[in-house]
């Protein structure tokens, strides 16, 4: 998809106020906000200098993807030229990275990340390395580019800079990606002219925008391969800026008196597992110390699982929070803490006598057990009490240990096919973030359904676990769960009407009703049972039912949160804000867990009709 689409020609010869607002109203339909006024500027200024690059190399027929989204992804490229090789004659596409840069160097110890005069504390990723990633990732994720039958190239042009204000960035081009400046604008047209011919791309656009995109794999399904072998997944964008961020504090950790913390942040989807797990694998391949430390039990148990089956040295390395109440200080070169979201006020407790009892929280806990301390989490997954997760108060924990703290903020997503706008959708739903619910725009790589009964949510899923995805139900904590009866068999504790399902298995026991708790979501027996907040977070699957109980539901003009309604006695003791807050933080994740849909149904009928005005379409019975 691209927010617009004209050639090369009409790009140059419209009004760049027009071309901003045109681009401005795209935003605001299919990401449901308005774009930052940097964003503005960067279509008012740069859109045309490109325009008028490449009518001067004679390329106006060439077609012009402006703000081209990746497949599968929320990221997007400034530019996408389509048409045809001058010396093949094959399908030719160019991606192009805008910079308004005047001035740039290199990050002291790196390769990848630039500063910027303006900002000296906010590493970038290198042009080039940005812009050939997308060429990389177009490929994978595309099934016309998906053979050697057309060409994917790309160029990062930096028009407002001269070589000499970046030329610690020079050096980085290659055949794939090729950067250019303000001094080099005539290298740029000549490399243009070879990359893609005069012709008309109007067949060569279609062909790229009607292609099917290549579904991308589970987690959880390459997780061993990638921390054993590496390179099962693609870092993009501030998914590379961490990890380079990460890299670089190693290799100064021993030579310096002041250790850095790196503190990730990103919505689900974002990637913060995925650098996780690649962190894990080139810090082990390369003979650092590494632990990878979670609050989830069941995604700690999950990753020990599936990495076990490979190697189980490795999966000893998987551990929890409260693993490192006595641990020695910066023992391990690297701890990587996933789900940080999760991270107590208060460290834990023991009865152990050989367990050294301090007044230290448990996030200076974890910043005091490693050289380099790694932070990942999302805010907005804070959901229960106790649990502290803040990129502010991890910062401030690190600042108050004479730390340095790089911050890094994922703002792309890979789940929910892509969608940011179904993120932005969630999140205004709940109100988790400012402008209210508004109507679901169905979009091509993500489906919102609504089904008129937990029987059809159901109904579909099957049908899509049976076609060979992956599907679960999931649910308020608004039923008792009880333990399995003496045979083994569950008890069907969510009754809706004449609807009668459990939930998933209490405990690690496997049980003729289902898999062990924390293999809910990757099992195969997990479809037969319903998923609450502590087995579904953290995880993803194909397609996500989630059912809102009467804890949640809508009254006039907006929710009200309902106490007494909610099975969950950890929530006994919260205030009626914390526990609205918790309780919409626990839906929007249950919400954000498909890859490729999500279908809803509340037990409440005034819910239900909220939510059929925001949801068009019909489900198949």
């Amino acid at each position: 998809m691209a927010f617009l689409r004209m050639s090369a020609r009409d790009l140059r010869i419209t009004d760049p106020e027009l071309l901003a607002e045109r681009l401005a109203e795209r935003s605001r339909s299919v990401l449901f906000r308005e774009p930052p006024g940097g964003e503005r500027r960067a279509w008012r200024n740069s859109l045309p200098v490109l325009a008028q690059a490449l009518c001067d190399a004679g390329l106006q027929e060439v077609e012009v993807l402006l703000e081209y989204q990746m497949p599968l992804s929320s990221l997007r490229a400034d530019a996408v030229l389509a048409g045809t090789h001058p010396d093949t004659g094959k399908p030719s596409y160019v991606v192009i990275e805008l910079k308004q840069w005047e001035e740039a160097r290199l990050v002291p110890g790196t390769e990848d990340l630039c500063l910027l005069p303006s900002d000296r504390h906010q590493a970038r990723l290198h042009p080039v390395a940005q812009v050939r990633q997308y060429c990389d990732y177009l490929r994978d994720f595309t099934a016309v580019l998906d053979d050697a039958n057309s060409h994917v190239t790309g160029v990062a042009y930096l028009h407002n800079a001269q070589d000499r204000n970046v030329i610690e960035l020079l050096g980085m081009g290659d055949e794939r990606a090729s950067l250019f400046t303000g001094s080099s604008r005539g290298e740029l047209i000549r490399h243009l002219q070879n990359q893609i011919s005069p012709l008309d791309g109007a067949l060569e656009a279609d062909a790229l925008l009607d292609s099917p995109a290549i579904p991308g794999q589970q987690l959880m399904r390459v997780a061993a391969g990638e921390i054993l072998g590496g390179g099962n997944f693609r870092l993009m964008d501030e998914q590379q800026v961490a990890v380079s961020l990460v890299k670089r504090a190693i290799g100064i950790s021993r030579q310096s008196d002041r250790k850095e913390v790196i503190v990730v942040s990103g919505g689900p989807g974002s990637g913060k597992s995925l650098i996780a797990l690649h962190l894990m694998g080139y810090l082990g391949r390369n003979g650092r110390s590494v632990v990878h430390a979670t609050g989830s039990k069941s995604f700690t148990t999950t990753l020990r699982h599936v990495v076990g089956q490979k190697n189980n040295g490795v999966a000893k390395l998987f551990r929890y929070f409260l693993d490192f109440r006595s641990a020695e200080k910066n023992a391990l070169d690297v701890i990587i803490c996933d789900e940080a979201h999760r991270i107590r006020h208060q460290a834990g407790k023991s009865n152990s006598p050989h367990v050294h009892r301090n007044m230290r929280s448990q996030v200076a806990e974890l910043i005091d057990a490693a050289m380099v301390p790694v932070f990942l989490l999302d805010e907005h997954q804070v959901v229960r009490p106790g649990e502290m997760g803040s990129v502010r108060e991890i910062s401030e924990a690190a600042a108050i240990r004479g730390c340095t703290v790089r911050r890094v903020n994922l703002n792309e997503q890979f789940r929910s096919g892509g969608s940011r706008a179904y993120e932005e959708w969630v999140l205004r739903l709940l109100g988790l973030e400012l402008g209210g619910p508004v109507c679901w725009k169905p979009e091509p790589n993500f489906e919102l359904l609504l089904a008129d009964s937990p029987q059809q949510l159901e109904t579909h899923l099957r049908r899509w676990q049976d076609a060979g995805s992956t599907a679960r139900m999931t649910a308020g904590f608004c039923w008792p769960w009880s333990d399995p009866l003496r045979d083994g068999t569950l008890v069907d504790d969510i009754v809706i009407g004449d609807w009668r399902r459990p939930w998933n298995v209490r405990g690690e026991r496997e049980v003729s009703g289902g898999p062990p708790s924390s293999l809910w979501a990757t099992e195969q027996g997990g479809i037969g049972q319903v998923g609450c907040i502590y087995t579904a977070q953290g995880f993803e699957y194909a397609w996500n039912g989630t059912i809102f109980g009467p804890d949640l539901v809508w009254r006039d003009n907006g929710w009200q949160a309902v106490k007494e309604k909610c099975e969950d006695s950890s929530l006994e003791r919260t205030t009626p804000q914390e526990f609205s807050r918790l309780i919409r933080n626990r839906y929007k994740v249950l919400l954000t867990r498909g890859l490729a849909g999500t279908v809803l149904y509340s037990t409440d009928p005034e819910t239900q009709a909220k939510f059929r005005t925001l949801i068009p379409g019909v489900m198949a019975p």
